[in-house]
């Protein structure tokens, strides 16, 4: 017997959604697949994220559920419609499942809070600097130029975001990968992305001390309704996508006690006067001159 396809980010959360509103409307299992005229394993199937459902068949269960008409609704119906497959279907030989899942959630997203410990994020990175952060985690490097340009082709998702909002740990900043040059340059490229209007990056020093979060990365995925937000973390050999909307709301506050530790915003546009000895311009033009 092959092997069960894995499903995907998206089909474990339509999955898990519909699972949810189930319980929540005091439906069980066997009452919705009379409802539906199906069987029970299909219903534990589709709540498994094993089984797409087809939209007709989306917009009857929800009205089932009692799920009402707004944006929640319609966030749902569109994770139904999504097919799950974009420009990164011709990396899928050489992408594991979590990161294609990973671009997946970044396609649908709006809203992106990213807080990053070591490195520079992705979406930021020059080609240079991403080559050398994937060279020292990836063992085999037969595919190492795939994995960069399959990088640089995630950054478009940058401009059409909503808004953007990273806080980078200033050890990041320092952490050497590649030459000199390298790093000059993607620091260049940190003021640069900065001059679009709906770019946020805050640089939080060593100055502030030790902070509980700056032991591990995360990024929080705004969408069509809060109730369909996401929070990723990831680790050496795996990665985690969270719907729970108490985990969310926990890590959003984090998010926000770690911007207002923060340095101000790099500002590029502003004039050399109106710079503050404390902004994350500042910083990041004095790392520079050292880089010199």
């Amino acid at each position: 017997m092959a092997p069960r396809k894995q499903p995907s980010e998206r089909q474990r959360r339509l999955g898990a959604e519909l699972r949810k509103l189930r319980t929540r409307s005091g439906i069980s299992g066997d009452q919705a697949a009379v409802m539906l005229d199906a069987d029970r394993a299909r219903i534990s199937n589709i709540e498994a994220g094993r089984l797409d459902v087809s939209r007709n068949r989306l917009y009857m269960v929800l009205r089932e559920y009692d799920c009402p008409p707004g944006a929640y609704f319609d966030g749902l119906m569109e994770l139904a419609q999504d097919s799950g497959k974009g420009w990164w279907d011709e990396y899928r030989e050489t992408q594991g499942r979590r990161a294609l899942d990973l671009v997946e959630l970044e396609s649908r997203a709006t809203r992106v809070r990213a807080h990053e410990p070591s490195v520079i994020p992705g979406l930021l990175q020059t080609e240079d600097y991403a080559r050398g952060v994937l060279s020292s985690i990836e063992g085999d490097h037969r595919n190492l130029d795939r994995w960069v340009r399959f990088r640089m082709e995630r950054q478009r998702v940058l401009a059409e975001l909503e808004t953007y909002h990273a806080v980078i740990h200033e050890s990041a900043l320092r952490m050497r990968v590649g030459d000199t040059g390298t790093m000059r340059k993607q620091l260049l490229k940190l003021i640069e992305i900065c001059r679009m209007p709906h770019v946020t990056v805050q640089i939080f020093p060593f100055d502030m001390g030790p902070y509980p979060s700056h032991t591990r990365s995360f990024v929080l995925f705004g969408g069509t309704a809060p109730e369909l937000d996401t929070l990723y973390r990831e680790h050496p050999t795996s990665a985690d996508f969270i719907g729970d909307g108490d985990r969310i709301a926990e890590y959003a506050s984090m998010f926000e006690r770690l911007a207002s530790l923060a340095l101000a915003p790099i500002d590029p546009a502003a004039a050399p006067e109106a710079q503050g000895a404390g902004d994350s311009l500042s910083l990041l033009q004095h790392v520079l001159y050292e880089l010199r």
